[in-house]
């Protein structure tokens, strides 16, 4: 057979018996809440050490 050739043979009769229960649950662990946290750093002083990470991404 050349490239693209396939055996017709194959394609006839493909009923797929499929169990729904095995599927996955995406909402399952929904979570309706809020995050906080507190930290002794200011503003500023995070919005300098994002900078910092993001130069050190573009280093490597």
């Amino acid at each position: 057979m050349g490239f693209g050739s396939y055996d017709e043979s194959e394609q006839k009769d493909n009923d797929v018996d499929a169990d729904d229960s095995d599927g996955v649950a995406v909402h399952e662990n929904d979570h309706d809440g809020s995050v906080s946290f507190e930290t002794e750093a200011s503003t500023s002083d995070l919005v300098d050490k994002l900078g910092d990470m993001k130069d050190e991404d573009d280093e490597e």
